[in-house]
C-alpha cells in the first residue's frame, strides 16, 4: 500500500502535464474592427483547420468561419448571426459579422 501512494502522485502529475513540444497552431495576422469600431487594427488572428477559420480576438474572443465554394467566400460556421461579405478595393474579402468586422486576403475564383 506503500507503494500505491508515491506511484499515484506520479501518474496524477503526468495527467496534468502539457507534453513537451506540443506545436501551436499556425496563425495569420488580420485587419478587424471590433465591437462596432470604425477603425481597423492588426489584432486578430486566424487559424485554418481544412476548410474552418477561426478567427482570435485580441480579448480572447472568437468566432468560427466556414470557407465554401459558392461565390460568397465564408459562412457564419456557429451561432445565429450571418456573415455579411463585401470585396473591397485593396482585393481583400471584408467579412462582418455581427458588430464585428474582419479584411481576409482572398483571391477570386473564376
Amino acid at each position: 500500500m506503500r507503494h500505491i501512494v508515491p506511484l499515484l502522485a506520479v501518474l496524477l502529475a503526468a495527467a496534468c502535464s502539457k507534453p513537451a513540444g506540443d506545436p501551436q497552431p499556425v496563425m495569420r495576422q488580420i485587419d478587424c474592427a471590433l465591437a462596432g469600431s470604425q477603425a481597423f487594427t492588426p489584432d486578430c488572428r486566424v487559424e485554418q483547420a481544412g476548410s474552418v477559420l477561426v478567427v482570435h480576438h485580441k480579448d480572447g474572443g472568437f468566432r468560427r468561419l466556414q470557407k465554401v465554394d459558392d461565390g460568397r467566400g465564408v459562412i457564419v460556421a456557429d451561432g445565429v448571426e450571418q456573415a455579411r461579405v463585401a470585396w473591397i478595393p485593396d482585393g481583400r474579402l471584408e467579412v462582418t459579422v455581427g458588430q464585428d468586422r474582419y479584411r481576409f486576403p482572398a483571391k477570386v475564383k473564376p
